[in-house]
């Protein structure tokens, strides 16, 4: 039994060899592959163009494959954004030819060359794996990089570096990979205060993030916010499973006022006054939605969002907001707002939450598969709704307690 018992333990200690599954699709590691290949085909072949007086020089380095690795298979990575490319690589390569200059070829200037790019790297804020290996090829080069000395951080490696950076830049920007990576700031509200969102004042903040990294004081290979978003999704997508049977067509409201492209503004006006609400979704003869009108858009409209002259613009709104200089009576479509955020009707609530909480919108026109506006939820049918659905789930644990 022991025997067994150690066995297992062993086998245990084996699995953990192996890497976690990578979650990539095939299309993904598809563009992988295409951006690696046109990077580094692309880069030799500009290189090879360009440094082809001098023929003892190698037009591409090996270290370029990996970084194209990072580039194009991992291009939000802290490790292949721009400064840690062109950073990373170029100091490495700093770094190897000052221990070649002065220890030579050895086997101690070879080690002591990839710990000092390391080094380095971490000083500077540009952790670039590649970098260890063009420190080490600038000690273990053949005699054309020796004899470049400090040339090398220029020619190869600069301009190898500084070419399969542009081409991913258009590459991942192109394929709809936006890189450089921009840091999510989720946490900034819309209404420009120093408040979080409302999302974020219960739960965990990006310094609960960075305390836990500090703590693990390992590097990981995903930026903070990356990380703080992936905790935010894991939490909505544990909510929509536990309440998966709540959609948006249990909580929208189905009579809905709405108006059409030639309604009067001043009809649309009196609608808002008459059923106490804050927006009409604006549809055609089909009755899908070209826009949304809000009282936001009769202030801006009449350029009341600015404090100065009110009562004249108060005024000039009453006089003039309804009807052009020729008399004619304007129309809604001459104010709405025609970028239209809408939500399927079959799309869970918890969809919503980000919308109408940090995305500071009151309001979401709900429509059905083939785009037709079916229903319409506010912020109160929602609150309404979570309300309801977590009030339940206290009722069946207390039934499960007894």
């Amino acid at each position: 039994m022991k025997l067994f018992s150690q066995l297992f333990t062993n086998l245990d200690w084996l699995r953990g060899f192996l890497p976690s599954k990578v979650n990539v699709n095939y299309l993904e590691r598809a563009r992988a592959c295409l951006g690696a290949l046109t990077g580094i085909l692309t880069t030799a072949l500009l290189c090879h163009h360009l440094l082809s007086s001098q023929a003892s020089l190698p037009f591409i380095i090996a270290p370029m494959g990996a970084s194209a690795v990072l580039l194009f298979a991992q291009p939000s990575s802290p490790l292949a954004q721009p400064w840690s490319l062109l950073a990373g690589n170029m100091l490495s390569a700093l770094v190897g030819v000052t221990c070649a200059v002065y220890l030579g070829s050895t086997p101690f200037a070879a080690a002591l060359a990839v710990a000092a790019a390391i080094a380095a790297m971490f000083t500077c804020r540009c952790l670039h794996p590649p970098g260890g290996a063009i420190a080490l090829s600038a000690v273990l080069g053949d005699s054309a990089i020796h004899e470049l000395g400090f040339r090398y951080v220029w020619l190869p490696v600069g301009l190898n570096s500084i070419l399969l950076l542009a081409l991913a830049i258009i590459f991942n920007n192109l394929t709809r990979h936006r890189y450089p990576h921009q840091q999510q700031h989720d946490n900034k509200n819309v209404h420009k205060t120093a408040d979080i969102t409302p999302i974020a004042r219960l739960g965990f903040s990006a310094e609960d993030v960075n305390q836990v990294i500090q703590k693990y004081d390992e590097v990981l290979d995903i930026s903070p916010d990356d990380l703080a978003n992936l905790f935010a999704q894991t939490e909505m997508h544990t909510y929509r499973r536990r309440f998966e049977t709540i959609s948006c067509a249990d909580i929208m409201s189905r009579d809905m006022v709405s108006v059409n492209y030639e309604t009067p503004l001043d009809q649309a006006w009196q609608l808002l006054r008459k059923h106490k609400i804050k927006s009409l979704p604006v549809i055609n003869q089909d009755k899908q939605i070209v826009g949304i009108v809000s009282l936001v858009d009769f202030m801006k409209h009449a350029s009341l969002d600015h404090y100065q002259g009110l009562d004249n613009k108060l005024k000039r709104f009453v006089e003039q907001l309804f009807q052009n200089q020729t008399g004619k009576k304007r129309i809604v479509g001459e104010i709405m707002t025609t970028k239209v955020y809408t939500a399927q009707d079959n799309a869970h609530i918890v969809d919503l939450v980000p919308v109408l909480s940090d995305g500071g919108m009151h309001h979401i026109p709900i429509v059905d598969q083939i785009g037709h506006l079916v229903g319409i939820v506010t912020q109160s049918d929602l609150i309404a709704a979570l309300y309801r659905a977590r009030l339940n789930d206290v009722q069946m644990l207390d039934i499960d307690a007894k």
